[in-house]
């Protein structure tokens, strides 16, 4: 067994532990036994998602701009080889395996009850073996610009991405992950090769694994089977964004029974543990103010300004953006968007139930321990984790010891009225 680094990372309170390894090829390992369950589940990923636009290595000058939405487009072609496709080598150990790519990252996964150690080993050949045509390249353009069309049809990405291009001047987040039926247009074959090749680096990836699995076993494979790599020392440029929204009001149409609306507050980006506890803060504090028990939801509900859709989005957050939503169903969203800053403004001023703050904060506890008895969860959060620079089990660290006066703070401090956007789809025969 070659030579690397370990440590065994354990859960804040008790309960599982994991271990993590900084392979001699620069990828990062994390490996959790859970041996009294059937499953296995791995991830193998990258930094590398549909707002990393412009970067540049070591040595170089310029920063190169590649089109929008290519991220996306190599995690489609890397299933393909010149023989036989991921897919097909699945179906022979039956495993079930699929891949995302999201703002920041593209994964690969796969999950299997046998045949472990064969689907592993499927997982890392066929992503470290890229194969690309420009016949092939051309092939998928079609099928992508269909998908792209289909996207901007669906009621919920109207709303979510006018909100986006209302919220941010320059951004590429504002852009959908698969990019614009025009900029893929722009994408060939030696242009996939360049992205791979300069984000789909080991230094830049991590290998998430979680399960009835043995850690040697998958070290073991991982010996054998990673292609070392010189570690390129990638610089990637986002441009500068402005504090302020774009503009404050977006109302598009689309064929929905009732009206769709999110009310989107943009907040300072922040990067790593501080960006974690941000999330946790904004999410409890308008959570404890909007959530089905309060007031403000109850009369909203008997007025018919909401139903039972309405509450408090999970933040949309990573390199450059932190935006925090509420959101649902409403005839009247502007009512329901003056409502929503009376009484935020009123919190800032007076306070908020303190009990009500407590009582959430457990439950979201509760729920996030329980998700550790989850060979996916697991597996899942370490490489979130990663992803965001943190250790493994710290969001679960971090909810445990943040406070009613942290939120109330924060809520003085970053949520911002004045800057924010509402976006609206409503039917074409309907006025808002």
């Amino acid at each position: 067994m070659s030579e690397r680094m370990q440590e065994i990372i354990a859960a804040p309170r008790g309960g599982q532990s994991c271990l993590h390894v900084k392979h001699q090829t620069g990828l990062d390992i994390y490996i959790m036994e859970m041996p009294d369950f059937h499953s296995a589940y791995a991830l193998f990923g990258t930094k590398y998602g549909s707002v990393n636009t412009m970067f540049r290595l070591n040595g170089e000058q310029d920063f190169a701009q590649v089109p929008e939405g290519i991220a996306h487009f190599l995690e489609h072609k890397l299933f393909e080889n010149e023989d036989t496709g991921a897919f097909e080598q699945y179906a022979k150990t039956g495993a079930i395996a699929n891949a995302y790519t999201s703002f920041d990252r593209t994964a690969y996964l796969f999950m299997c009850s046998e045949n472990f150690n064969p689907s592993l080993e499927i997982l890392l050949n066929f992503v470290q073996h890229p194969y690309f045509t420009q016949e092939t390249v051309d092939k998928e353009q079609g099928i992508i610009a269909q998908e792209i069309r289909m996207n901007e049809d669906e009621p919920g990405w109207k709303l979510f991405f006018n909100s986006l291009k209302c919220m941010y001047h320059k951004h590429p987040v504002r852009i959908g992950i698969a990019g614009t039926v025009e900029s893929i247009q722009e994408i060939n074959a030696d242009l996939l090769y360049r992205c791979y090749h300069t984000f789909y680096n080991l230094h830049n990836m991590v290998l998430s694994v979680a399960g009835n699995i043995k850690a040697e076993e998958v070290l073991e494979i991982c010996d054998r089977l990673l292609i070392p790599c010189e570690d390129h020392k990638l610089e990637q440029v986002f441009p500068e964004e402005p504090y302020e929204v774009y503009q404050h009001e977006v109302i598009d149409t689309a064929p929905v029974g009732v009206p769709l609306f999110s009310l989107d507050f943009k907040l300072k980006p922040k990067s790593g543990t501080e960006l974690l506890k941000a999330e946790l803060l904004a999410e409890l504090a308008l959570d404890t103010l909007f959530c089905a028990s309060t007031e403000i939801y109850q009369t909203m509900l008997e007025e018919n300004l909401i139903n039972f859709g309405f509450g408090v989005d999970s933040p949309f957050t990573g390199n450059g953006f932190f935006t925090v939503g509420i959101g649902g169903e409403s005839r009247n969203p502007r009512e329901v968007r003056r409502r929503i800053f009376e009484v935020i403004e009123n919190a800032k001023k007076n306070g908020f139930d303190q009990q009500a703050f407590e009582r959430l904060r457990k439950a979201k506890y509760g729920n996030l321990i329980r998700s550790m008895d989850s060979v996916e969860s697991n597996a899942s959060m370490m490489l979130d984790c990663y992803m965001c620079g943190i250790r493994p089990f710290t969001p679960a660290a971090v909810l445990a010891e943040v406070t009613y006066e942290e939120a109330l703070q924060f809520l003085r401090d970053e949520i911002d009225t004045e800057n924010t956007v509402l976006s609206v789809v409503h039917a074409p025969e309907d006025e808002i």
